[in-house]
């Protein structure tokens, strides 16, 4: 799975261990970065807490759905194989759209998506890359399509936790789980 070793599940604390097993209920399988950071419990404790403050929250105007296409956009950019095929998972799921997370990865200009989800990558593709260059003019344009400067944060620290994660997946050799290929392109077995 990757150049660190993972523990066994049941090697884990409980209360990392149950939640690998809520995420496995729900999945049908558990995720490989869920063990891949449990070697260090309160790094993983850490990182979860963030990631779910980010990606589910109530509050604001971004969906899962955009969620998870900043994630795979900008995972793509850091060429991170295991976020962009486990994000862009969720992203065909959320979005019910098997294409866009295919084009989303590859060009976001190009990609069946509406204007304000444009606006929103290519501001989260500024941040990812070029966060240096950011100015009033990439606020404006973002205001222009409804976001609040709430959701601009949103975009901007979902963008700069997952290259984190992009950073930790590449430098471990993290790859993505087989069942991540197929989920949302086919039927869910049974």
């Amino acid at each position: 799975m990757n150049r660190y070793p993972a523990p066994a599940l049941q090697d884990v604390p409980q209360d990392i261990r149950l939640r690998i097993l809520e995420v496995q209920e729900k999945a049908g399988f558990v995720p490989n970065v869920f063990l891949a950071l449990a070697r260090r419990p309160a790094e993983w404790r850490a990182f979860f807490a963030y990631h779910d403050a980010l990606m589910a929250k109530e509050d604001g105007s971004l969906s899962k759905g955009d969620r998870e296409m900043i994630v795979t956009a900008t995972s793509a950019a850091n060429h991170c194989l295991y976020c962009v095929v486990a994000h862009g998972a969720l992203l065909r799921i959320y979005e019910k759209k098997p294409l866009v997370a295919d084009q989303v990865s590859v060009n976001h200009r190009e990609a069946d998506i509406t204007p304000r989800q444009r606006a929103m990558l290519d501001f989260a593709l500024k941040v990812c890359k070029h966060s240096e260059q950011i100015e009033e003019a990439d606020f404006a344009a973002l205001h222009a399509h409804g976001f609040s400067d709430e959701d601009i944060w949103d975009i901007a620290a979902i963008t700069a936790f997952f290259g984190l994660s992009n950073r930790m997946a590449n430098f471990s050799s993290m790859k993505p789980n087989p069942e991540f290929y197929l989920m949302g392109r086919v039927p869910r077995q049974k």
